[in-house]
């Protein structure tokens, strides 16, 4: 699904340049689950940004799929990220003026599909994550496991091939946090491909695969159990 060779990502100012990225090379199986962690400013949301075609690298290639994506104009990246990539943050980035359900429905007005099919696919996924008694909530009035709830539902409900989660569980306690993973787990092995920075060892361990990133390079690459 996803490979990058000598990926490469500089950030400059007038005064400074800092190489965030040097010749990283990965490479994602369609089903996979990877975990990349490191010590903060290591470059692991600048990869991931990269990778969900939020950011452009300075140097290198991208294949998202058969498609060379480095390089890629930003009207462009949003066209491939729509309905292939799902982002699931930390902070969970909801719209406090939203409800639940606007918010999980947030991601289908983008895809040009009728109101019907938009109604049934986000009530499906809200059964799924067991948040429908809430789809009238704001996001204030939930707890902050609710909130990632509603946060991963709406990265899962244009059932994307990629899922992409920075910190998923930074901002819960250990009970929502094991509640996010578990998840997290069960859509990949419902077949969607994840990809998740984490500072967590414990979450890091129900991946496939742990790269670690220090100074903008891939030190260690550990797999942790089979595809």
């Amino acid at each position: 699904m996803i490979k990058t060779k000598d990926l490469v990502k500089v950030f400059r100012t007038d005064e400074v340049e800092t190489t965030a990225l040097n010749k990283v090379n990965i490479e994602v199986q369609d089903g996979e689950f990877v975990a990349i962690m490191g010590p903060s400013g290591c470059g692991k949301s600048t990869l991931l940004n990269i990778l969900g075609l939020l950011d452009n690298p300075t140097g290198g290639s991208y294949l998202f799929g058969e498609t060379e994506v480095a390089g890629l104009k930003e009207k462009q990246r949003t066209n491939l990220r729509k309905g292939n990539i799902g982002f699931v943050f930390q902070s969970f980035n909801l719209i406090d003026e939203l409800t639940v359900f606007e918010n999980i429905e947030l991601p289908l007005l983008y895809l040009k599909m009728s109101g019907a099919e938009r109604k049934k696919m986000v009530e499906t996924v809200m059964e799924r994550m067991k948040i429908i008694h809430r789809r009238n909530h704001f996001p204030q009035q939930l707890s902050g496991g609710q909130q990632q709830r509603v946060a991963i539902a709406r990265a899962v409900v244009t059932n994307p091939k990629l899922i992409l989660a920075d910190e998923p569980t930074g901002n819960l306690d250990s009970a929502n946090g094991a509640e996010v993973m578990a998840l997290l787990t069960e859509l990949n092995e419902d077949g969607t491909t994840i990809i998740m920075v984490t500072h967590s060892p414990s979450d890091a361990e129900k991946a496939h695969r742990i790269i670690q990133l220090f100074d903008g390079h891939i030190v260690t690459e550990n797999i942790t159990k089979k595809l």
